[in-house]
């Protein structure tokens, strides 16, 4: 079979599967929300395109489900270069402020380890 051959049958299965995932996943997410949220919340039922374009929004803001590493791979590697260039001072500065931020009460640098409570 000459490839010539082999693109006019492989483009139409291709059109026709990325048609079919699309129908499946605008049918799973109208299903899962009209089982799930009317009973549960009180809110309206999806119709198929209500549907569909919850998939796509999702898709918009949260990236790839699945897939090679994603966003979170390579924040949690950006974060990880800056940190490593951080003097020990510039790193307990940065401890203390993301505690702070947390709601966890600043450490004393005067406190001893000895006196933290078990489990720390």
């Amino acid at each position: 079979m000459s490839m010539r051959k082999k693109w006019y049958w492989m483009a139409p299965v291709g059109i026709a599967a990325v048609v079919l995932f699309t129908f499946i996943g605008g049918e799973v997410v109208k299903y899962l929300w009209n089982w799930l949220l009317p009973p549960l919340f009180g809110w309206h039922a999806l119709s198929f395109w209500q549907a569909l374009g919850i998939l796509v929004l999702s898709r918009i803001l949260f990236g790839r489900l699945g897939g090679h590493g994603g966003s979170g791979a390579r924040w949690r590697r950006r974060w990880e270069e800056k940190y490593e260039h951080l003097t020990p001072e510039e790193r307990e500065r940065f401890r203390q402020g993301m505690r702070g931020r947390c709601g966890w009460p600043p450490r004393d640098a005067a406190e001893p380890a000895s006196s933290q409570a078990p489990g720390q």
